[in-house]
Parts: C-alpha cells; structure tokens; sequence
C-alpha cells in the first residue's frame, strides 16, 4: 500500500501563505504610492488614518484573491512545466481578483470610500510582486523536489517509442518526484533501441507478483494491441493493490495534440483540443502585440537597414531588398521581404533547393547577415501588414510544401496560424538543411502551447541563436 505523502500538500499551504503576503504588501505598496509618494496629485489632501481605514481593506482584499488564484488552479501541486508558461495564469488571475475586489469596493462605497486609483495601481504592484514571489517559490519548490526522495515508483506497461518517450518525460521532470522503475513487455515486438535490456522486468505476465510485492505506486500502459478486456483486468489488479493506473490513448501515436475530454450527456467523447490561437481574444492579444513590436522594430533598426543594404549592394551588384513567394496561414501564398543575402538569380541552374553550410550562393555580406538573423529584419513589414507575425512556424515555399505535406504527417497543421518571423524550431537550432519532422514537431509544440509569455521567451533567444544559420 502506497504511504501518505505530505510534499505537496506543505508545498501548497506554503504558496497560499506567500501569494497572501505578496497580495497584501502589494495593496499597502499601491495605497503608499498614490498618497505618500508624491507621483500622484491629492486634491482632497492626505486622508486621516489612512493606513488604519486601508489595512482592513488590504485584508478583506488578500482573502478574495487568495480565492480567485485558486479558482484559477495556482494551487494545484506538482507544478509541473516551466514557469515563464505560469506567467499569464497569474496576470489572469490578478486581473480578476482586482475586478472582483473593485465590485465589493463600489457596493460597499457609502461604509468605506476607497480609492478607485489605489486599486487601479495594486493590480500592478500586486502582480509584481506576486509574479516575483511564485518565482521565489517555484525555484524552492524545484529545487527541493530534486533533492528528495523519489516517491513515486512507476512501472511502464510497454517498450516501444511511446513508453521510452514517457520515461524521458518522467525523467525531465522533478517535480513529480518519480522513478520508472522499468517496463513490462505487452507484445513480441522489438523493444525501442533506446530501452537497455536491464530495464525491461519481464512481461505482463510479471504484473500481478510485482503488484502483490508493493514493488510500484503507479502503473501507465503505454503498449498498444491490448484488447478492452485486457485493459480492464489491468485496471482491476491495479485498484485492488490501491495502485495508480493510467494509460496512453492510441491516438497518442497518431497525433501529438493535446486531447480534449467532452461529454454529450453520459457519453464520453475524447478528441483533439482546440489551438490555443483558435480562441478570438487570444488572437487579438498576438495580434496587438505583434503591431506593437513591429511597429517599434522598424523605427529602431531603420538605419541599421540601411547598413545592410549598402553593403549587400556595394559587394553584389543588384537589389537590396530580396522578395520571395511563401506559403502564409491557411495555405495561403505571400511575398515575404529580406535582405539579399545571395548572388542575383541564384536558383537559375538549380531550381528551389534547401541553402547548406558554405552555401557557394552566398555572399560574404550575407554569410554575416544570416548568421545574426538581420536578413529577416525587413519582414517586419509583412508582420505590419498581417501576413506574418513576430513569432511563429517559419513560412516555407510553395515547392516545398506540395512535397512535404504528403510525406510528412501533420506537416499542413503549421499553416493554422501566422508564420513568424522566427519560431521555437528556428532557436532550437532547426533550421536550414535540417530535418524537417524535427520542426513539425517543435512547430506544433509551440501552437499547442502558445502563450504571450512564450512569445517573449523566443524573441529573447532568437538573439543568441546562430545554429544552422546559413
């Protein structure tokens, strides 16, 4: 029988505790700044007793948010991920504790007149400090949980690609604080080249004597073929022992999207989940911050344009500007705009072929412009215009894509959304003459994850990414 474990639950009490700490300081931080900072006029004078009539309001306050931030799941324990991808959940849930909080100040206006302008300013000191102290905390709780004892001990049921991708997974993350003690075979097939022979225990014939040994908390079949009857007798050892159970659905090896649980009364419909770039307003979000960055982009780099240009144009005779046809969101075709990086005409004798390191085509002013990615900066233009986005699967031919989206599974679910100028596939280094289910993969990773937060994460690294630029 599994043993009880406190982990989380300490790990969450903690957070509890800190979030109503942060909340608080941030409500006397906003009521300190509008009347005692100076920043701001107060035409009616410093209220009397103001920290007296504030503080109990400040409280009042922590309490509603305490209870929105865990409507909203910031108390779920293990948190797993990173935490850049927390950071908009906790905005949200800032944002909607300051409303709430705004609503019961205006109903209660006649028994205490509070600033509307204080609690304007806490939702920004609030989520400062909030956003600061959940990343205090995460790093104690990360750091904690790879210290400590592995306490759940899990059996894979299955040895194929699936089964080790889990185990790497399980691996990768320490928060779950878990150990895969080894697999199970579930058929005759080879096991996966990357499974060495000690870790596989034996077969399923060996479940029921591990089981019955206490040897695992956790059981996760990953092995496809197995009947309904053989899934439930599974399920039935597992309850019996007070083991976890859980399994892999078979379209997990078809698709990589996430999956959406739905019920149509009492019948239970599994699919696959919307992009989070399906949802209008999170489209709109990208959208405005895509103008936003664009539009600040061109007025900063402008000149060093200019640069570029002339030295494109004073080592190779021909236009500065190179304009190519792409294929844009739904499939449909664009002209994206660089800066020429090659000699005029250089696909005549060849045709549309992929460039490759010391790629003769180029020039040396484009060798350097490709390596720090400034041939890309006149795409702004196309990201003004709508056609792409600051950040997003990179745009490919139309050559390309008529062979690709045949051979290559899942290859047009790229086109669901606005290219970007640079993408989570291009500053993991896949770019170039590199394998193109590699960037399937990490282009679908980044749709089926999107964030604003995200966003940020990979214009950040698109500065230090230089791998396979050529």
């Amino acid at each position: 029988m599994r043993a009880r474990d406190t982990f989380d639950a300490v790990n969450s009490a903690a957070a509890v505790l800190a979030d109503a700490a942060a909340v608080f300081a941030g409500f006397v931080l906003a009521t300190a700044v509008r009347f005692d900072s100076g920043w701001i006029p107060v035409p009616y004078g410093r209220p009397e007793g103001l920290y007296s009539m504030y503080l109990p309001g400040a409280a009042v306050a922590t309490f509603i948010f305490l209870f929105v931030f865990r409507a909203h799941g910031l108390y779920l324990r293990p948190q797993t991920g990173t935490y850049v991808n927390k950071i908009p959940r906790i905005f949200k849930a800032t944002g909607a504790g300051v409303f709430i909080t705004a609503v019961i100040a205006f109903a209660f206006k006649n028994e205490a007149d509070f600033s509307r302008m204080v609690i304007g300013i806490a939702f920004l000191t609030v989520s400062i400090l909030t956003v600061l102290e959940r990343w205090i905390m995460f790093r104690i709780e990360w750091n904690m949980a790879r210290h400590s004892r592995k306490f759940n001990k899990v059996l894979i049921l299955g040895s194929d690609s699936v089964a080790l991708h889990i185990k790497k997974t399980i691996e990768n993350e320490p928060m779950l604080r878990s150990k895969v003690e080894g697999f199970l075979r579930v058929d005759l097939d080879k096991a996966d080249e990357g499974i060495a022979k000690e870790e596989i225990l034996g077969t399923l014939k060996d479940l029921d004597e591990m089981l019955e040994q206490g040897k695992v908390d956790q059981v996760i079949l990953a092995g496809s073929g197995m009947g309904h009857d053989g899934i439930i007798d599974i399920i039935m050892k597992c309850e019996k022992s007070l083991v976890t159970f859980n399994m892999v659905p078979d379209l997990f090896r078809v698709l990589t999207s996430s999956m959406d649980f739905q019920s149509l009364n009492d019948i239970p419909m599994l699919g696959i989940a919307k992009w989070p770039l399906d949802n209008f307003w999170n489209r709109a979000l990208k959208r405005t911050a895509d103008l936003t960055g664009a539009a600040l982009g061109l007025v900063l780099t402008s000149p060093l344009m200019l640069v570029c240009g002339f030295m494109v144009r004073r080592e190779s005779p021909g236009p500065m500007f190179y304009s190519q046809e792409r294929c844009g969101e739904d499939g449909r075709t664009f002209k994206i705009v660089k800066l020429r990086t090659m000699k005029v005409d250089a696909e005549k004798d060849t045709g549309p072929v992929f460039a490759s390191e010391s790629d003769p085509r180029r020039t040396k002013t484009g060798a350097f412009l490709r390596k720090h990615n400034l041939d890309e900066l006149p795409q702004l233009w196309n990201v003004i215009k709508g056609e792409m986005s600051l950040v997003g699967p990179r745009p490919e031919r139309p050559h390309f894509v008529e062979q690709f989206k045949d051979d290559i599974g899942r290859y047009m679910s790229r086109h669901v959304s606005k290219p970007g100028m640079t993408g989570w596939a291009q500053v993991n280094g896949l770019r170039g003459n590199t394998s193109i289910q590699e960037r399937v993969k990490y282009d679908l990773y980044y749709l089926e994850n999107w964030s604003l937060a995200f966003d940020f994460k990979i214009l950040l690294r698109t500065f230090f990414a230089g791998e396979n630029a050529y």
